[in-house]
């Protein structure tokens, strides 16, 4: 018997991706839902071979379903995300608002499946950061070998991270600079992003750090290991899809499982749109 099985912000790019790979995988499901907010009532997605409608979120009765897939950004899922996990159906979130929560995982598979088991404190389990999710997955070998002592990476993001307003202003300000009169101003990126890069996502914090660059940092140690040092530097680079990092680690026992060879290999399985690799 298959799950059934809810996608909210099913119209976004990310809503659109999870469904695109719901499909792929031939996840057991009955029932695929597809949500958005009322002014997408309707709206068309696929899933396979399939169209799905756009069901209202505001009102739905989650009621019966298993999972909610959540891609809707953190002041939408603290209005929906509790009452989808009361009336029994187990949230997904993608977004940060629960990331930092003790009481609720915060969940890369490869890494710490275990962990997911914490779902039944408040029915809800959170994802981490992009560039997280591809880092901890490339380090948790090497950490089971050697155990890492100090990590330092360098990100290198596409447009994608920034939604699909860094990917349209990415192609229009690329086009602009070729066509005289159509130039295009920086509204979603601080600086102008094609043929550029940018060394700032998201806000900068007091400490001088930007707020993606201490994500890293504080879900690498929820998720991996709450003593490993972190360090982090994070830039936006006029790529549409495909995040890339380079990553130092510093290890207890050097000698242990040819630290740089297991890191290599673990790259590897990073993850399908991404790449990871060792500087």
């Amino acid at each position: 018997m298959g799950y059934k099985v809810v996608v909210a912000g099913a119209t976004g790019n990310v809503g659109r991706e999870m469904l695109n790979i719901l499909a792929e995988r031939e996840f057991p499901a009955d029932e695929v839902v597809a949500l958005a907010s009322r002014r997408s009532l309707g709206t068309e997605v696929s899933y396979g071979d399939k169209t799905l409608k756009c069901k209202d979120i505001e009102g739905f009765d989650f009621t019966g379903y298993d999972i909610a897939l959540f891609a809707i950004g953190s002041d939408a899922t603290k209005t929906y995300a509790p009452i989808a996990a009361s009336q029994g159906c187990v949230v997904i979130d993608n977004s940060s608002l629960y990331r930092y929560d003790p009481g609720i995982p915060l969940i890369v598979p490869e890494v710490n499946a275990d962990a997911v088991e914490d779902y039944r404190n408040k029915m809800i389990i959170a994802n981490p950061n992009c560039s997280t999710a591809q880092m901890v997955v490339a380090l948790k070998p090497l950490h089971d070998r050697a155990r890492i002592k100090r990590v330092v990476v360098s990100t290198y993001q596409s447009v994608s991270g920034a939604g699909k307003e860094g990917m349209d202003e990415l192609w229009n300000q690329t086009k602009g600079m070729y066509v005289p009169g159509q130039e295009v101003e920086p509204k979603k990126f601080q600086k102008q992003i094609a043929f550029n890069v940018i060394p700032q996502i998201d806000v900068f914090l007091d400490s001088g750090d930007t707020k993606e660059e201490w994500k890293m940092v504080a879900e690498t140690k929820k998720i991996l290991d709450p003593s490993i040092r972190v360090t982090a530097t994070c830039v936006r680079v006029p790529v549409f899809v495909g995040h890339s990092e380079a990553i130092n680690v510093e290890t207890e026992d050097p000698g242990r499982g040819r630290g740089p060879d297991i890191l290599r290999k673990s790259a590897r399985f990073a993850g399908d749109r991404h790449a990871t690799r060792r500087a």
